[in-house]
């Protein structure tokens, strides 16, 4: 502190000259020059006092020497040392002037973070002087107990004690990290009144303590006042890292090219806050040219700005030239370690941070917490289990481990890594634990899936009476959407209304669970009930309502949105986009993309997968591949999804092309990726290739099959009538065949009038009891089709009893921007009568010009075969296409979807439609595209 420094100079100037007359003869004084001294140098000459008496009147060269020894230790924060320094002092020197010794004392120990220390010293004085009380309230501050800063400086203005321009500095400090604004108007007052407001060091803590208040426009006043010394660096560094500080990185940065304007010398600490203000990569031009002018500089060298500089080209992205800095530097501390293993941390490089961390301890520097913070992080980040195990061995080993911030870090990595076991120990073993720790325990559970564990948890929480915040509710509402409790998903939303927690993340996270546990209705009230709704509000409703097939109202409440001032973000048009696609609405998927245009976002990623996956789900394959040919950035996911798409539409030579391409280009493949390709051999007939493709996810890619893969490839070869081939396929699976395989074959076997083996697959199908209507529904109809009444009765009564019903046909057609829907044998239209009728004529049309005749043996009902033709008559893409046929002009391509697979007499209508019509017509049933034109399907009557 500058007040010892003048302390120090007067007593060295007024005692030498008393000292020199009362020595004796022939005996030399110890000389103190002001030259920088080491602090072994300062304990020789306290030896030399101590190894060669002198009379008691030659104290004052002695206190020197004390000061400067302690001096030093408080600079070196050479704690041991002045304590030593200390107990030999108590115990010897007892004659020195107490007062002033003490105080340095209390400096030294506040220096040194001893902060106890310093208040025992400070509490014995029986005397204190204004340098005491500075001395105290500034160890005060650097141990952050700001308070009792603020209440020494109120004590002190309480006992009279009159204030030096050396008071304020600390004070404001805390004022200003305890956001005091009030306190520090009043000191602001105080300092104006002694006369210190115009000294430079005062207005510099004014000016910080200004700005760590909120009150930057207050800062900004005193720096532009009279006040300020324009050529000081001190002043500039106070206002540019207070502009810094509020995260006014252009201001600050403004500031910094004025100081150079002006012709004021930038330090150390102006370029350290100017390099922080570069926060991004938008700085990172700017960044460049700070570093240019500190090349020119001579504080190129300096450890400090280097680390400063490592810092900004992390923070920027660029951690190239972040290791160029770290690599250039001649001497290299602990923070320039820990900022460029935090870099590497920020920016993914998880693998070089490990490694970094382990050249860390080769080059013979110790890492400490923020280095195995550090590690924690990029081992839990990258799930590697291995080199968090080595690092939780490091900390034990250096008797860190017991600290909570390091306990907390080691708590999460190991729930990233999935070792729960671990996870539990670490949390164990923790000797404090804070709401982080618990917090961090609980979301590691329910992440894990260890659902139960962590509602245990939060019961202990509550038995403990300890706070529950956000974060530790959103973990329990994901622990109740993981064991799909609606009994408990209420009770938490209870829970959270009681205890007046509900606020936005909380409420839009609730949405996100009632949605999907299908409870529409609560996520609605909830949504309705949020006063102030963002983004993620809206959000969490729309996907509510595509998750449950509500697409309808998705697109809804997105026009809604549209009508707020609250921009939609990538989450948000991705769920639109799969409503868009989900009703085959190709001029609500346009009305989005072309959104997606003038808003600027980028077509890659999840919107260019989304988009590709929308124009393919609404029958336009040439679209699908004018944004996926327009991606040069192609990863797995636009691949795989561009590969499905192919499939969908019966593309399936297209899909296996695509596939080369996609490994030529060494994409790798994932299991999704074959089954794409799997389903596009399936619904194009291509046997060979579908075999050599799963044969090649097994032996080339080393991929185990998914029971679904086994489904596809049973599908492939049931269909193409390699009945035979297909069940000895199904008996030889290394896993239990599925209810998916079963039902494949059982497809197939009606397809191809194979009679015994669906007896074989059907009593395998009602063996497994499977929740899915559809597979029920399937085995009714394979009974039915062979006049089996009483053993369909017997499917359905099981379906009654296991509260299942059967999915009812729906499908629906856009026409001028409005979807319409129709049920099978519906009549809730409003054109009801004009559509059946337009029917009616078209199939009379159809019987007589293209020969169409009802097959009625696919109605699997038990009626006379009158019932069964009006049956047929109406099913739901019947109705659709009579309406389409009624409402638009003549040549218009009409596009219809249904919820299930179109049956084979449907199929035949649509066709002869196509050419009598002369239209084309596109039909997407449950499991592909049919585009009908001129009497053909592209399906090739293999679906």
């Amino acid at each position: 502190m500058r007040y010892l420094s003048h302390l120090r100079q007067c007593t060295t100037t007024t005692h030498t000259t008393m000292l020199t007359s009362t020595l004796p003869p022939n005996h030399t004084l110890p000389t103190f020059s002001h030259r920088p001294i080491s602090l072994k140098e300062a304990f020789q000459s306290l030896t030399h006092f101590f190894t060669d008496p002198l009379p008691t009147t030659t104290r004052f060269p002695l206190q020197q020497a004390y000061s400067q020894a302690l001096e030093l230790c408080a600079s070196h924060k050479a704690l041991p040392q002045g304590q030593q320094l200390h107990a030999h002092f108590l115990k010897t020197q007892n004659y020195l002037d107490s007062v002033f010794l003490d105080t340095k004392f209390v400096h030294m120990y506040g220096k040194c973070g001893s902060f106890y220390d310093a208040v025992k010293v400070f509490d014995k004085m029986s005397e204190r002087t204004i340098f005491t009380w500075n001395a105290m309230i500034g160890a005060c501050v650097s141990a952050g107990r700001y308070v009792e800063a603020i209440e020494l400086y109120k004590e002190m203005r309480v006992l009279g004690v009159s204030l030096d321009a050396f008071t304020f500095p600390c004070v404001l400090k805390a004022c200003g990290a305890f956001k005091e604004r009030r306190l520090g108007c009043e000191i602001h007052g105080v300092a104006v009144k002694c006369g210190y407001g115009g000294f430079v060091f005062v207005c510099n803590a004014l000016i910080a303590m200004y700005a760590k208040c909120g009150d930057l426009g207050g800062a900004r006043v005193l720096f532009d006042s009279g006040l300020m010394e324009k050529d000081d660096p001190v002043s500039w560094n106070s206002i540019i890292s207070a502009h810094v500080g509020e995260g006014e990185s252009l201001e600050a940065l403004s500031l910094f090219r004025r100081m150079q304007e002006v012709g004021v010398e930038s330090n150390t600490y102006t370029f350290v806050s100017a390099l922080q203000a570069c926060e991004g990569p938008t700085f990172i031009k700017i960044g460049r040219g700070i570093h240019a002018v500190i090349l020119k500089s001579n504080h190129f060298t300096d450890v400090y700005v280097s680390n400063a500089l490592i810092a900004m080209y992390a923070n920027c992205g660029q951690m190239e030239d972040a290791e160029r800095v770290f690599k250039s530097m001649l001497f290299k501390d602990c923070v320039s370690w820990n900022t460029l293993l935090s870099g590497m941390v920020q920016n993914d490089m998880y693998s070089d941070a490990i490694n970094h961390f382990q050249d860390m301890q080769d080059s013979g520097q110790k890492p400490d917490q923020v280095s195995v913070l550090n590690m924690i992080a990029a081992s839990g980040r990258s799930a590697n289990l291995l080199a968090g195990m080595e690092v939780h061995a490091y900390a034990i080993k250096h008797g860190i481990d017991s600290n909570m911030h390091i306990g907390n870090s080691l708590i999460d990595m190991y729930g990233k890594c999935c070792c729960v076991k671990y996870m539990g120990s670490a949390f164990e073993y923790m000797p404090e634990k804070d709401l982080i720790s618990w917090t961090t325990i609980i979301a590691g559970y329910a992440q894990n899936e260890c659902h139960l564990d962590a509602l245990n948890l939060l019961r202990k929480v509550q038995l403990e009476k300890m706070d529950v915040d956000p974060m530790m509710i959103g973990s329990i509402l994901l622990a109740c959407s993981g064991l799909k409790s609606e009994k408990l998903i209420k009770e938490i939303h209870g829970y959270v209304l009681k205890g007046g927690l509900a606020d936005i993340l909380i409420q839009n996270a609730i949405v996100n669970v009632y949605g999907e546990l299908a409870l529409v209705d609560y996520a609605r009230h909830v949504f309705e009930s949020i006063n102030s709704k963002d983004i993620v509000s809206w959000t969490s409703m729309i996907t509510c309502c595509v998750h449950n097939g509500l697409a309808i109202e998705a697109l809804e409440l997105f026009n809604s949105l549209i009508e707020t001032n609250i921009e939609p973000d990538l989450i948000t048009l991705v769920s639109v986009l799969y409503a868009a696609a989900a009703l085959s609405s190709l001029k609500k998927g346009k009305e989005i993309h072309g959104f997606l245009i003038r808003k600027g976002f980028f077509l890659e990623g999840l919107i260019a997968n989304s988009l590709v996956d929308m124009y393919a789900r609404c029958g336009t394959m040439e679209n699908a591949r004018n944004i996926f040919n327009y991606v040069k950035q192609r990863d797995l996911i636009l691949w795989t999804s561009m590969i499905n798409a192919n499939g969908m539409h019966g593309c399936g030579k297209d899909a296996i092309d695509l596939f080369s391409k996609m490994t030529d280009e060494n994409v790798l493949p994932d299991h999704i990726t074959f089954l794409a390709l799997l389903y596009a051999c399936s619904h194009s007939g291509l046997v060979v290739e579908g075999k050599q493709h799963f044969e090649i996810m097994k032996n080339e890619y080393k991929l185990e099959p998914w029971p679904e893969h086994y489904a596809c490839l049973v599908d492939l070869l049931a269909r193409s009538n390699s009945l035979e081939e297909a069940y000895h396929f199904v008996r030889n699976m290394p896993i239990e065949p599925s209810a998916e395989v079963w039902c494949a074959l059982l497809g197939a076997c009606r397809i191809h009038s194979n009679n015994d083996l669906g007896e074989v697959a059907a009593k395998k199908l009602l063996q497994l009891n499977t929740e899915n209507s559809g597979n029920y529904v399937l085995v009714s109809n394979t009974f039915a089709a062979d006049g089996r009444w009483n053993d369909v009765e017997e499917v359905r009564s099981i379906m009654k009893g296991n509260k299942l019903k059967k999915k009812p046909g729906c499908s629906w057609i856009e026409v001028e921007n409005k979807i319409h829907t129709f049920m099978a044998r519906d009549k809730s239209h409003p054109q009801c009568n004009n559509i059946y009728l337009k029917l009616a004529q078209f199939t009379k049309l159809l019987k007589e010009k293209g020969g169409y005749r009802a097959q009625t043996k696919l109605v699997f009902h038990d009626v006379c075969e009158e019932e069964k033709t009006q049956m047929l008559y109406g099913h739901s893409e019947r109705l659709a296409l009579g309406y389409g046929l009624l409402v638009t002009s003549k040549g218009t391509c009409l596009r219809i979807t249904k919820n299930l697979r179109i049956c084979d007499d449907c199929h035949a209508f649509f066709k002869i439609a196509s050419e009598i019509s002369q239209r084309t017509l596109v039909v997407r049933d449950a499991s592909r595209f049919h585009h009908f034109e001129r009497g053909l399907c592209s399906c090739g009557d293999f679906w």
